[in-house]
């Protein structure tokens, strides 16, 4: 499979674990989980091409485990639209996390803050180039936001360390965006 077979198949496992598993068929558990045999049989691809999606994905967004009892499961990491508990204990972040988002957003971002919208969180990265990468997915002159991390943890904001290595928050005030 080649590497836009891979993205696009990759979008779909997305689409599927996090924002619309109903339109495939599958009902996630209350963790995102799936059985791995029922999400192949809903996209209607092999394992081989699975297995080469997990492993490729330079955002590791999808993980997969084996129960005690053999089944095996798939869920995506974060980022999901549709009511999920992944279970992540609050965890203190870095000094600095990254944002790095279109410059169209940067008026409304600097002054209502970075929003979840549909996701449960918003998402940060721990170093500048991950940003830039995550804000020039939907193409346009990229802006990266430095945001005081260690400053809104001592003013009591909470945050979440995902299993790929997303920081997760539900808001950043404007003022602890530079």
């Amino acid at each position: 499979m080649d590497h836009r077979a891979l993205t696009r198949l990759s979008k779909r496992m997305s689409l599927a674990l996090r924002h619309q598993p109903g339109r495939f068929g599958l009902t996630l558990d209350r963790a995102g989980w799936v059985a791995v045999d029922e999400l192949l049989a809903a996209l209607r691809i092999g394992r081989a091409d699975l297995d080469a999606v997990v492993a490729g994905n330079d955002k590791q967004r999808f993980a997969v485990e084996r129960r005690p009892d053999g089944v095996e499961r798939i869920r995506a990491n974060q980022g999901h639209s549709v009511p999920v508990d992944l279970g992540l204990a609050p965890t203190p972040p870095p000094e600095r996390l990254y944002h790095g988002t279109a410059a169209a957003a940067l008026d409304s971002i600097r002054a209502t803050g970075l929003q979840r919208g549909g996701r449960h969180h918003v998402h940060l990265s721990v170093d500048v180039e991950t940003a830039r990468r995550v804000g020039a997915r939907r193409g346009g002159a990229v802006v990266v936001l430095t945001v005081d991390a260690a400053g809104m943890a001592r003013d009591g904001h909470v945050f979440h360390r995902s299993a790929n290595g997303v920081w997760l928050t539900e808001a950043v005030p404007a003022a602890y965006l530079s």
